[in-house]
């Protein structure tokens, strides 16, 4: 197990030669700090336009955080897909795998090791992203996410899922084929979601089966779906108020994240097959 921790050290490395990992914080903070700004300034303005009426403020802050961390969502699987595909599709159309994989280790050790290096990337940066943006919140209106553990946990492991996708990709496709198809896949995902959605509010039950299904294709948006829905106060949805763009009217279930969970180990269990009988 001592080669997969240093393959993952190596990707961090390789991340930082590539000035890549300077890239992640400095756009992160430029992130942060223009939320902080824009936050303030409407905080501002409505605390003085609902000073009568300050329970009415919980509203539009829940939709503010929610609009935040849908950015932090997006960004999470726009980095997972960057980082990771090129990882194993570039290295072996330069050759540069080869300096691994003639060595005497086992090929599952190089998937492992690529994926725990890029994992621990990536989730490092999605939750000192979701932990500042509600200090942030905190620091300016008092307000106290709901749920943040476990809404951060998913927004995690729906970049996972990108992520284990976008490595079996590369197992097989050119870097360019492979983004493009992961890309597609979320995309597909994200409509469905939509379809879903829309569908529950309009109890059409059609719609709501058409979106389930992808999610089972590729079950990325229903983590956020999910996280969404545990962000939002309770008094929201039973008045009505939970239909945001950024927000979900219905959650996926608890078996959802379980079969996301699944999802993606059956994901790295090909992504190590199919690299195991390429030849390189």
């Amino acid at each position: 197990m001592r080669s997969i921790w240093e393959i993952a050290r190596l990707t961090f490395l390789e991340a930082r030669m590539r000035k890549m990992l300077w890239a992640i914080v400095l756009l992160g903070i430029a992130f942060l700090i223009l939320y902080a700004i824009g936050f303030h300034l409407i905080y501002t303005d409505l605390r003085g336009a609902m000073a009568s009426n300050a329970a009415r403020l919980l509203e539009p802050i829940n939709f503010f955080v929610l609009a935040g961390l849908y950015a932090i969502n997006f960004l999470v699987v726009m980095l997972a897909v960057l980082i990771s595909v090129d990882t194993i599709a570039g290295e072996i159309a330069s050759g540069a795998i080869q300096t691994i994989a003639t060595k005497p280790l086992p090929r599952w050790h190089i998937i492992a090791g690529k994926w725990l290096g890029l994992a621990l990337m990536l989730a490092v940066f999605t939750v000192t992203m979701c932990v500042a943006l509600m200090f942030i919140v905190k620091l300016e209106a008092d307000y106290t996410v709901r749920n943040p553990v476990q809404a951060i946990a998913l927004i995690v492991l729906e970049g996972l899922i990108v992520l284990t996708l976008s490595i079996l990709g590369g197992t097989r496709l050119s870097t360019l084929t492979n983004g493009v198809v992961v890309f597609m896949l979320y995309g597909l995902a994200f409509i469905a979601g939509w379809i879903e959605q829309i569908g529950g509010m309009m109890r059409s039950e059609a719609a709501v089966n058409i979106g389930i299904l992808v999610s089972l294709l590729m079950p990325s948006e229903a983590m956020w779906k999910r996280a969404a829905y545990l962000l939002q106060p309770p008094f929201l949805r039973e008045l009505g108020l939970d239909a945001t763009p950024f927000g979900a009217a219905s959650a996926p279930s608890e078996a959802m994240v379980v079969y996301a969970f699944l999802y993606t180990a059956l994901v790295f269990l090909l992504a190590v097959r199919e690299f195991s009988r390429r030849d390189l």
